[in-house]
């Protein structure tokens, strides 16, 4: 069935301080205020770039009223999404840019004295709901498809829950048609792209034969991709060596994305989501897509909680059964998706939270702060959280021997307080 449909469709930055910064005896302290969010995270795991986006971008996509810009409003505090129960309420992407939970910040600037706290972010970007036929201009068309490249993970929401007061755009609720429809529009989207591409490497001439070397790799790529999708599978299926993964990189294929699906269920689902049927499909066909990560959340409950002041929502979340909100789980899952981990640097004018990918070496780590740390790195004087914690401040980790000196090679590890030296 999947072939069938889609053999038509193929003939058819990182966060950086300002350079004003005062940079004394080789070490950093941050004076002024950030630069804007800029750029877009390299995902490859072994082939690190130290500008890593500070602000991770994740798309939230689904079919209409199925709860992607209650989720929106939800997590991004004073969110401008019209949550309306009609489809194409979102007529241009919604942005906005939440700081990740992360309780160890507050630790360390109470220990360090810090004047300020910055954490890592992410940033949502509610998308209008998509309908069969989107690739092919159906509803709101390309138009939509083509804000889904710009960002790094997909969470594709899905309705689990009934209720006679939310229209369903196909007149039911079922998980796995739903997934099937917007799996099949970014499929279809794909195999478009795919087959243009290859039209051009086929007609044109390498200018040399390091750049015939690239072609070839990016043609098998682009073929054996090409194959897995006209059999319903996502391109993120389909093993890759370094070469071809770079290869086609610049095609920012929509199922080479990672992706996670968030399930939403009612608030009487929360305690024991395992009870939902429909999460069952989700989950199955989440495993099946090659895609592990299955969120479960409760976007009015989600809603509800913005409401309310942050001392009263623990106490709201214990009285549903569940410890956290859908919020946490869903940034965790995505730091997981992407192979993602924090360091800190924490001083009496900040204490900060930079995110990188986990195997980054220690310059590598220190290029996302700047570029000029990692091109005259030193050392790192690193200590591990729970030491500084233990030590209560980085002299008294020093005095202990907790602190560290590391070198070029050292691999960051998750919750490492650093200190760069370095010579410009």
């Amino acid at each position: 069935m999947a072939r069938a449909a889609c053999s038509s469709v193929v003939t058819a930055l990182s966060l950086l301080p300002s350079k004003s910064h005062n940079l004394l005896r080789n070490q950093f302290s941050f004076s002024g205020k950030s630069n804007k969010f800029v750029g877009v995270l390299t995902l490859e795991k072994r082939c690190f770039s130290s500008t890593v986006s500070m602000s991770l971008k994740a798309g939230i996509v689904g079919l209409p009223n199925v709860g992607k810009s209650t989720l929106f409003n939800a997590v991004v505090e004073n969110g401008k999404a019209q949550a309306a129960n009609f489809p194409f309420c979102t007529i241009e992407p919604n942005v906005g840019i939440v700081a990740v939970p992360d309780s160890r910040l507050q630790v360390l600037s109470k220990l360090s004295n810090s004047q300020k706290v910055v954490p890592a972010s992410i940033e949502f970007v509610d998308i209008a709901g998509l309908v069969k036929g989107a690739s092919q201009g159906e509803g709101l068309g390309n138009k939509f498809l083509s804000h889904i490249r710009e960002v790094d993970s997909i969470l594709q929401v899905v309705r689990c829950f009934e209720d006679n007061d939310i229209v369903h755009v196909n007149g039911k609720v079922d998980p796995t048609s739903d997934i099937d429809v917007i799996n099949l529009e970014l499929i279809f989207c794909d195999l478009d792209q795919i087959g243009k591409r290859l039209d051009r490497l086929n007609k044109g001439k390498p200018k040399d034969s390091q750049s015939k070397v690239k072609e070839e790799a990016e043609k098998s790529a682009l073929q054996r991709i090409q194959e897995a999708l006209l059999d319903g599978k996502p391109a993120r299926s389909v093993a890759l060596n370094d070469i071809e993964k770079d290869s086609v990189k610049h095609l920012c294929l929509l199922t080479m994305k990672p992706m996670i699906y968030v399930a939403n269920v009612a608030e009487t689902d929360l305690a024991d989501p395992d009870k939902n049927t429909f999460l069952e499909q989700v989950k199955a066909l989440s495993s099946d897509l090659q895609s592990g990560h299955v969120v479960v959340s409760a976007q009015q409950v989600e809603s509800e909680l913005t409401e309310l002041p942050l001392e009263e929502r623990t106490e709201y979340l214990n009285s549903l059964g569940v410890s956290e909100s859908g919020l946490g789980n869903l940034i965790r899952a995505t730091y997981s998706l992407l192979g993602l981990q924090t360091y800190f640097t924490s001083g009496e004018k900040e204490t900060r939270a930079w995110t990188i990918h986990a195997g980054m070496t220690a310059p590598q780590a220190a290029g996302v702060i700047h570029s000029d740390f990692e091109k005259g790195f030193i050392r790192a004087e690193t200590v591990a959280y729970e030491d500084f914690v233990s030590a209560g401040s980085l002299a008294a980790a020093r005095d202990k021997g907790l602190l560290r000196s590391e070198g070029k090679e050292y691999i960051v590890k998750e919750g490492d307080v650093m200190l760069f030296r370095f010579n410009v």
